[in-house]
């Protein structure tokens, strides 16, 4: 009879934070994701799920009805990419299942580098970049998207413009000043 609203008190209890400042602080509730982000994961599953995966089984139905088994490529290949595919699901269940969605168009501080930020820094060359801080799950350094968990990314977190950053890459130490910082919506 003594638990009455202790439920509330539970450490996995959805309940948010009301403490929590910004979203600068991301370790309580896992990786972090953009909306977009999260998206694409979606998408990816429903694909795989609902296109792929039937044309597969499909195939590989068709090729058991073929006999002989053992030779039988389109039932060998057709059961291997179906392994593959039910990987790639669970993999990706898995992923939207712990990642946190994060709007970086709602960040509150939009004067220091944050989740979501598009940052413009500048090394002692003057050679600048202009890189978008993503969930580790939507980096493309094609374009400029780097991973919340990447050395550069771990660097600039909390940074103001005018900060000087030091980054430990594979190609040596190499020092960045953050020029400018914009999020979504500005």
């Amino acid at each position: 009879m003594g638990h009455t609203g202790s439920h509330a008190m539970l450490p996995d209890s959805p309940t948010p934070n009301p403490s929590r400042k910004r979203e600068g602080d991301l370790k309580p509730e896992g990786p972090p994701i953009t909306p977009t982000g999260m998206a694409a994961l979606r998408a990816r599953y429903d694909h795989l799920l609902g296109t792929e995966r039937p044309a597969i089984v499909e195939i590989v139905s068709w090729a058991a009805g073929n006999g002989d088994r053992s030779e039988n490529g389109d039932y060998i290949y057709g059961r291997k990419r179906m392994r593959e595919i039910d990987r790639e699901l669970a993999h990706l269940a898995r992923r939207m299942k712990n990642c946190r969605v994060i709007d970086p168009a709602r960040q509150e501080d939009r004067t220091r580098v944050w989740f979501g930020a598009t940052v413009t820094i500048a090394d002692e060359d003057d050679d600048r970049r202009e890189l978008t801080l993503v969930g580790d799950d939507e980096q493309d350094a094609s374009a400029g998207k780097i991973g919340w968990s990447a050395p550069l990314a771990r660097a600039l977190r909390g940074a103001a413009p005018g900060d000087l950053r030091r980054v430990v890459l594979p190609g040596g130490e190499k020092e960045w000043e953050v020029l400018a910082i914009c999020y979504p919506g500005e």
